[in-house]
């Protein structure tokens, strides 16, 4: 990538150069804006200011990410049927105890905290990353904490509420952001107000739940799971207590320094609900995300919520690595849900291949040339990168637990290439204007191979992607619909430096198997010559 981006950043200053002192060019480049350009003038610096758009977001597991450095004085925390495991053990699927209503992996812990994770944040500022985000933190008795004792209190074996707020000072401090999983539409059955609306039809939490014979457990439990009784949202006392009242859960955390809230299940929630607690969280802190994780097609949850989890983009981009989905069908549904959403929260949706939830990438994609694939899709797609930890040194896990391994420092240490792999696309991302807040559109390819554009009202902004998944070299011509791109120029690719050339608004080459460009224009030539002069 050094070369590359080395090569990427002297055209670029050259290009900026040029405009500014050439003698056959002192004007701004602003002054050559045609008339597409200043419908758009202001668009992308708006894009920019908002920290949402195309952010670097990091996905940890607070009991997984870093060992402990007070484990013996925390034994305590984990009685029994909880077990401590070590962290060089994976996590294995147990079996279903009646009495505690979970799985036996459910309450296995690798002892975890907001202080060891606080201490890495060395390495995820080096990745990169701009947004830290814990799954949830709130009391519960087991381990991922989808079963919320109490919201307005941690988990001790994580640590404290004072603790939240030093680690988003801290991150605060170091330009960051921080993201909590809130799980708004269920609750864990060992909960106080649960328990005393269970056993006294008078309690004034009664009408929190939605009992009845008809559910197994005698309560409505989120997919009939017995210890996940469901919030009555209905209820106006729950939606205060969650987002509406001023010491809600939703408004205090935001106080306390966090920036935003991944909302577990969003789509269980509804439309109207998610309005109100995103009209919540912005009026508490303006400009805080809300993100749901919401499968359904993106359409018509905007602006119920600020951005979503792209799990149909998820399945499309694993597809076309896999060589299960052909390129101009990938290229067809990607563009159809985009333009079918709302752009400016497709910005702000988050693009993942894997997390605490799903296979991990290595195993979902085991052939390294196509896991690389998907990812300079992912990176290069509009929206916020989703990146699960672990990911960046290739970690395996098949289906729950095993996706949610201890964190394998051991691969940080001996530099895996993976690593090396995952900051060259972030640093290409953050080097790149249009990858984080251009525009998307799908440029005509051959031969199967997948090619769209990022841009915005500047020609040297403008990163074309071209991705041959097959096995085999594909002949293709591709057609730039890019007026901006002139004729005859070298487009060079920021991952290895290879160029390749723009003739009559087409590319017409042989790409190797297994590829991905990522094309940006060469603005000025090793002469110094540039047709670029006269165009913003």
């Amino acid at each position: 990538m050094r070369a590359a981006l080395t090569l990427s950043a002297l055209t670029l200053a050259a290009s900026a150069a040029l405009a500014q002192s050439s003698p056959t060019n002192k004007a701004p480049a602003s002054m050559y804006a045609n008339q597409y350009d200043k419908q758009v003038a202001g668009l992308y610096e708006k894009r920019e200011a908002d920290w949402r758009n195309g952010a670097l977001v990091y996905q940890v597991l607070v009991d997984r990410f870093a060992p402990s450095a007070n484990l013996e004085a925390k034994r305590n925390l984990y009685p029994p049927p909880k077990r401590l495991r070590s962290w060089d053990e994976e996590p294995k699927r147990g079996t279903y105890l009646d009495k505690e209503r979970v799985w036996s992996h459910e309450i296995d812990f690798w002892g975890g905290d907001l202080a060891s994770t606080m201490s890495r944040l060395d390495y995820v500022q080096q990745l990169g990353i701009e947004v830290l985000y814990l799954n949830p933190i709130h009391l519960g008795w087991t381990n991922h904490k989808y079963d919320s004792l109490d919201y307005n209190v941690v988990s001790p074996e994580f640590g404290t509420r004072e603790d939240v707020r030093k680690l988003a000072a801290e991150l605060k401090r170091r330009n960051m952001k921080l993201v909590l999983d809130g799980v708004f539409n269920h609750m864990g059955r060992n909960a106080p107000i649960f328990k005393d609306a269970e056993s006294n039809p008078k309690s004034p939490y009664r009408n929190w739940f939605v009992f009845g014979s008809q559910f197994k457990g005698g309560v409505r439990g989120w997919w009939n799971v017995e210890n996940l009784p469901e919030l009555n949202l209905e209820h106006k006392p729950v939606r205060d207590h969650v987002y509406a009242s001023p010491n809600s859960v939703v408004r205090s955390y935001l106080r306390d320094g966090v920036d935003g809230w991944r909302l577990d299940v969003a789509f269980d929630i509804g439309f109207n609900y998610l309005r109100e607690l995103t009209q919540a969280a912005h009026a508490e802190k303006p400009g805080s995300l809300v993100v749901g994780e919401i499968p359904n097609y993106p359409r018509e949850w905007f602006p119920s919520v600020d951005g979503v989890m792209h799990f149909g983009l998820r399945k499309l981009m694993i597809s076309a690595a896999n060589r299960e989905l052909d390129g101009p069908s990938f290229t067809r549904m990607v563009d159809r849900m985009v333009r079918d959403a709302n752009y400016e929260h497709m910005l702000k949706s988050w693009v993942y291949l894997d997390n605490h939830d799903t296979f991990r990438l290595a195993t979902t994609v085991p052939d390294a040339k196509a896991r690389k694939l998907a990812q300079v899709i992912q990176f290069t797609l509009p929206g916020a990168v989703n990146l699960y930890y672990g990911t960046e040194v290739a970690m395996e896990g098949g289906d729950d637990p095993e996706m949610r391994g201890p964190m394998r420092w051991d691969r940080v240490e001996a530099k895996h290439p993976d690593l090396a792999w995952t900051r060259q696309l972030i640093g290409i991302r953050k080097a790149n204007r249009a990858l984080r807040v251009g525009d998307f559109r799908t440029a005509e390819a051959s031969g199967g191979v997948i090619a769209y554009e990022r841009f915005t009202d500047r020609a040297g902004d403008t990163v074309l992607v071209m991705i041959n998944p097959a096995l085999t070299e594909a002949n293709t011509t591709v057609l730039v619909s890019n007026s901006k791109l002139m004729d005859g120029e070298n487009l060079i690719d920021q991952i290895s430096g290879r160029v390749v050339q723009l003739q009559a608004s087409m590319i017409q080459v042989k790409m190797p198997p297994q590829t991905a460009w990522v094309l940006k224009p060469r603005l000025v030539t090793p002469e110094g010559y540039s047709n670029f002069k006269r165009v913003q």
